[in-house]
């Protein structure tokens, strides 16, 4: 526990491993959770390099949806044609 600046002690969150994506190009801080990635090998979202699987000891987060892999990805929308009046 810890005092907070409102006078207050604060329980500490449970921490579990978790497994998640880190980015491999150096100097890139990307990294993202496993359960909340939408693709089975996801690439960086901040440099699109690929990424690689590991576990880190983070605050516990529920997902509500079971899996985000399984989700259909939305359909593209092509723009309509304008014809000239």
């Amino acid at each position: 526990m810890y005092y907070s600046f409102r006078n207050k002690y604060l329980e500490d969150l449970p921490e579990e491993d978790t497994v998640v994506w880190r980015c491999t190009k150096e100097g890139c801080k990307g990294w993202m959770r496993d359960n909340f990635a939408f693709e089975s090998k996801p690439v960086c979202c901040l440099c699109s390099s690929p990424m690689v699987s590991e576990k880190k000891l983070l605050p516990q987060l529920f997902n509500s949806n079971d899996d985000l892999k399984a989700v259909k990805k939305g359909i593209q929308i092509k723009p309509a044609k304008v014809t000239p009046a």
